[in-house]
């Protein structure tokens, strides 16, 4: 049941009513005297993340027998300690001597994590309607076992790979390890990303409710909705009711819709995303309204990475439509799911016929990334230092357009039509 909703669906909270509505719905969250671990979201989402961390260490921590924290990074690189410091205010040091704990999550170390369970081949093939029939062991971070309850905080998006994001998934892949992680990625990349972001019930999502269903441990979500930087939305109690709460009202103000789509996108990436690997959501985000044939345009000098993490594998493989690996499975299938599934994510949907690819668009890197690096992933290059933004704005009837701060909000033709790849 939801035990605390608010939400401005015209607007947004001010600072001064966030902090006053957050600290309300914390008073109704029953925590004394509990062992409570949260689960958070690295830099790369936008939330209030420094307030949020304030309140619960005044408002929640002093109920509690212990407040603990850990980074849902999935794959993500381990936050340092300046990191960690611009996003909730301390260092992990310091976060001590408040009388709480912040964890780094480290998905490909097997001593943090602890099989709970496994999805049947069968179970997998009957959710995803026989796009996929393999089984997935589900692990996750051992230490949830040392708490008597979890509290997963985080702000809900379209979400290329679920259709929103949030709720669970901030244990999949937030704190788990690398087989569900790869295996319900790649069947987002088999569904494809604009049959999947910005819909509500999805098979991927299906995996994440399942998955949860072998975690023994009572779980709350605080889901909140952001328009921009700012909050218009909060909801906690059980997860499922709180998420699908916030996916409501996220479909209402996290979708922009156009009457037609452009031939030229330009997606201007914001500092959080600092690789491709999250950077890739500029493109995410705006494939539905880029035109057949068309063109976009990631625009982010400041991204110089692929990925810290899977940078290597990337390199070999390149960017690619889905059918290039489906149809070579054999020379693929040994490389992490999760990585193909991005790279055919970022590429865009197309076909591949006889050796040779078709993208429905062309995406360019107009990045840090260098020229030869471009070419060797197979995405288009241009230099940042030739590109004037101003050149490119408001010419949508010209059919330009031009996204700041691009990777959150979800463009959508308003006649409801989303790129097909049975289609093209």
């Amino acid at each position: 049941m939801l035990l605390f909703s608010r939400e401005k669906p015209e607007n947004n909270f001010n600072p001064h009513e966030f902090r006053e509505i957050l600290i309300e719905a914390l008073q109704t969250y029953p925590a004394s005297n509990k062992k409570i671990l949260a689960i958070i979201p690295d830099a790369t989402r936008t939330l209030p993340m420094k307030d949020i961390f304030e309140a619960l260490i005044k408002h929640l921590l002093p109920r509690t027998r212990q407040l603990d924290f850990i980074i849902a990074l999935g794959t993500h690189p381990p936050m340092t300690d300046q990191e960690l410091r611009n996003h909730l205010g301390v260092t992990f040091k310091e976060a001590e001597n408040l009388g709480t704990r912040v964890f780094n999550h480290h998905f490909q170390n097997p001593e943090e994590l602890e099989k709970v369970g496994t999805i049947s081949k069968e179970e997998v093939k009957e959710i995803s309607g026989g796009l996929l029939e393999e089984e997935i062991p589900v692990t996750i971070n051992r230490l949830v076992f040392n708490y008597d309850e979890l509290l997963i905080i985080g702000p809900v998006f379209p979400h290329e790979v679920v259709g929103f994001s949030g709720g669970y998934k901030y244990l999949f892949p937030g704190i788990s390890g690398a087989e569900i992680i790869d295996k319900y990625h790649w069947l987002a990349a088999l569904i494809t990303n604009p049959k999947t972001i910005g819909h509500k019930e999805t098979p991927t999502r299906a995996i994440l409710n399942r998955a949860a269903t072998f975690i023994n441990i009572p779980i709350t979500a605080l889901c909140l909705v952001m328009r921009g930087e700012e909050p218009c939305g909060l909801f906690l109690g059980d997860p499922q009711e709180a998420w699908s709460k916030a996916a409501d009202l996220s479909s209402q103000v996290n979708i922009v819709w156009k009457e037609r789509a452009f031939h030229t996108v330009l997606s201007i990436a914001p500092p959080m995303y600092n690789e491709l690997w999250v950077g890739g959501k500029c493109m995410y985000k705006l494939e539905p309204v880029v035109a057949d044939g068309g063109t976009l345009i990631i625009y982010a000098p400041h991204i110089k990475e692929i990925s810290v993490t899977h940078g290597r594998y990337l390199k070999e493989i390149g960017y690619h439509v889905r059918d290039f690996f489906v149809k070579q499975w054999d020379k693929y299938y040994h490389y992490p799911w999760s990585v193909l599934a991005h790279s055919t994510h970022v590429k865009g949907i197309g076909k591949y016929i006889d050796g040779k690819e078709y993208p429905r668009i062309e995406v360019i890197l107009a990045t840090g990334i260098p020229r030869e690096v471009c070419e060797k992933i197979n995405l288009g290059y241009l230099d940042y230092r030739s590109i004037d933004i101003s050149k490119y704005e408001n010419r949508e009837e010209e059919g330009i357009l031009v996204v700041h701060r691009a990777g959150e909000m979800l463009y959508r033709l308003k006649d409801g039509s989303v790129p097909d790849i049975d289609k093209l």
